[in-house]
């Protein structure tokens, strides 16, 4: 989810929930809908939110798009004049809607796992049962693509952790983590882009930046990239 859709979801109108097949509505404010993909995350989910979002974006009346993790922000110019009917052509959308790839380029991220900043290494290891060496080399293997940007400028979130490293984000979360931090949150993976508090768990550091407003664009990733972790450096 990005911080816009974390920052929507605080005053919802209305929610329409979802089935099995059929997403989850919520009516933000007064111009926009949040469309959340029914089921469990998964790659296919996002293709589908890719696919809707493709679909979505012509219509005259729309002013922004924001996709998020199996979710999509769909902010309008003004009020609809008849949401009923609007939130029909949503759901007619998400029915029609066949899941698409974007096609993205490869980006190699050299890490330094281990070191001063794999502060929740340990913890990884002693929740996962595995040695450090081997949560190591199972992030590293990986292979990652990214589905959304968000939470900060340029933060991707990156689908394709091995199951065998998830791990729950931290209920305390760390004050001040640096920026370039390799971490581990859930079924995800990413590098964060700002320095400050930080839920996700820590396992090396990354000195590329994500993120540089000087830039065009500014943010490294891109939904749709591939990404490849490159061990520059084991500090164990």
């Amino acid at each position: 989810m990005t911080f816009a859709q974390e920052k929507a979801l605080s005053t919802p109108a209305s929610v329409s929930t979802a089935s099995a097949e059929q997403p989850k509505i919520s009516v933000i404010g007064t111009s926009a809908y949040l469309i959340e993909a029914p089921g469990a995350f998964d790659l296919a989910a996002q293709r589908r939110i890719w696919a809707l979002a493709h679909a979505v974006e012509p219509w005259p009346e729309i002013r922004e798009l924001v996709p998020g993790v199996t979710n999509l922000l769909v902010i309008l110019k003004r009020t609809p004049e008849e949401p009923e009917q609007f939130e029909a052509r949503l759901r007619h959308e998400w029915d029609c809607a066949r899941s698409i790839d974007l096609t993205g380029k490869t980006v190699d991220i050299p890490v330094t796992y281990g070191g001063e900043h794999a502060t929740d290494l340990a913890a990884v290891c002693d929740y996962t049962g595995l040695t450090d060496r081997e949560v190591v080399r199972l992030h590293w293997q990986g292979n990652y693509t990214v589905v959304a940007l968000g939470s900060a400028p340029g933060f991707g979130y990156l689908h394709g952790l091995d199951p065998r490293i998830h791990m729950p984000r931290k209920t305390v979360p760390s004050l001040r983590m640096l920026k370039g931090t390799v971490t581990i949150g859930g079924m995800q993976t990413g590098v964060s882009v700002l320095t400050g508090p930080n839920g996700w768990n820590s396992i090396g550091f990354a000195e590329l930046p994500m993120f540089d407003p000087m830039k065009d664009p500014p943010a490294l990733l891109a939904p749709g990239d591939k990404v490849r972790f490159v061990p520059e450096r084991i500090e164990l």
